[in-house]
């Protein structure tokens, strides 16, 4: 059956216009002003009159914490709340357990997604100092690229921005995208121990940006910067955190030829350093959430274009995990579910266009990672599209959270705006509160040459 969306405001490649979208099968088969039908056609009709039509948002980070955390979330809860979120394809991180360092683990993410996800899916292969072989075998065109990140937490190692003659060996020989995490673990250990004389296991939470410091983040950043240049790698920067850093980046280069990307995320554009005294460790992030001017100078730089996407770092924990003093509280949490809505709360406040959050979290998306027909509403495209109504205003609530892990750090917040419905490949997955939990997502694929 045809789906048509009648008068949506559609926001797509830098452009606002009202339009009707028809959608057929797992496509977008026409986009014009008025689109007529024959009567005795069979179509779903949907009324989008003041409502916004984008593309979904392609989520390059996430940790949905299965196979080997699934009292945390699994792929399919975190999928569920993605969708309700306006996330239609997510790439997930190899923190798993066990680590996804084998072609042969990676690939049972993909079976247990194909079976369970209801966004469409990716799944980083895991990188450390042991498995370079293994990882060189990625498959470009059906993997996302390879990474560590999250894999420090089974690691005394550290992460691998701390090893240059690695990553001289990584870079020189990798023909996929590589993404990383690059904080310094030396200036860590010694802002940690400078604290932990003051404090002992009683360090406050406030610290933490002081421990994985702005220092920590510039430093790993520019080694791992320098090494790419060098080698002219198809190299992505995870969740930049400071405005030093994001001034590294190059904002002349066209998108579809940069060869070094990278990214903000959603916790690093809303919260300060100043949201720890309410919030203390449910917004403890690695990298961690730092300061006003931090803030701002990423919101800057996403506008400028010196940092290309968005991303969630979705990584939930179990509230008992959250609690404690600050060497028991785990780092990471929830935010597929409220990403776009934060997004557009920024948009409400006049810090950033919809034009550029459709781009930061579509469009380029699509470009970085070169995936095959998606990321912008173009007839002939996979039909993974939101609606959303920018006058909607609703509260975070503990009935209305759909992780598994039943928190957010946005419970008690009432945002502006609210996702109404999405589509995942022609399929509306979500509709006011209702799911289609029978309609899967697909896997992703990718050009070869990266």
């Amino acid at each position: 059956m045809k789906t048509i969306i009648r008068n949506a405001t559609i926001v797509n490649e830098g452009k606002i216009y009202i339009s009707d979208v028809l959608l057929s099968g797992d496509q977008i088969e026409k986009i014009e002003k008025q689109i007529s039908l024959p009567k005795q056609l069979l179509c779903k009709k949907i009324n989008a009159e003041g409502l916004h039509l984008i593309p979904g948002m392609i989520d390059d980070q996430v940790h949905f914490r299965e196979p080997g955390f699934v009292n945390k979330g699994t792929i399919f809860t975190e999928s569920r709340a993605a969708v309700a979120g306006g996330i239609t394809s997510f790439m997930e991180m190899p923190n798993t357990f066990p680590n996804t360092l084998t072609q042969e683990l990676l690939e049972e993410k993909f079976m247990i997604a194909k079976n369970s996800s209801l966004a469409n899916y990716s799944f980083f292969m895991g990188i450390n100092k042991d498995n370079l072989e293994e990882a060189l075998k990625t498959d470009t065109e059906n993997v996302c690229g390879i990474s560590d990140d999250g894999l420090y937490f089974n690691s005394n190692d550290g992460i691998l921005a701390n090893y240059p003659d690695f990553l001289e060996q990584l870079f020189s020989r990798s023909e996929t995208l590589i993404a990383l995490h690059c904080e310094d673990d030396d200036i860590i250990k010694r802002n940690f121990n400078k604290y932990y004389k003051i404090f002992g296991n009683k360090i406050p939470t406030q610290y933490h940006p002081l421990i994985r410091s702005e220092e920590a983040c510039t430093i790993a950043t520019k080694r791992v910067l320098e090494i790419a240049k060098k080698h002219n790698t198809r190299m992505h920067f995870l969740h930049i955190s400071t405005r030093s850093e994001a001034e590294m980046f190059d904002n002349i280069t066209p998108i579809k030829q940069k060869r070094i990307t990278a990214e903000a995320c959603v916790h690093h554009l809303w919260f300060t350093d100043e949201d720890y005294e309410n919030l203390g460790s449910k917004i403890k992030w690695n990298p961690a959430v730092k300061s006003e001017k931090d803030k701002e100078g990423l919101i800057k730089a996403l506008i400028n274009n010196k940092l290309d996407i968005i991303s969630t770092d979705h990584a939930p924990h179990t509230l008992t995990e959250k609690t404690g003093d600050y060497l028991e509280s785990l780092s990471g949490g929830p935010l597929v579910q409220h990403a776009l809505p934060t997004l557009l709360e920024l948009f409400h406040q006049g810090k950033i266009s919809l034009e550029k959050i459709v781009e930061k979290t579509s469009h380029n998306v699509s470009e970085i990672y070169k995936i095959s027909n998606r990321g912008y509403i173009r007839e002939g495209y996979l039909a993974d599209l939101v609606l959303v109504n920018l006058n909607q205003p609703w509260q975070v609530t503990s009935s209305n959270i759909l992780y598994k892990c039943k928190w957010s750090p946005f419970e008690g917040y009432k945002f502006k705006s609210q996702i109404t419905q999405t589509f995942v490949n022609g399929n509306l997955v979500y509709d006011n509160g209702n799911f289609n939990e029978i309609a899967m997502g697909m896997r992703l694929k990718f050009s070869k040459f990266r």
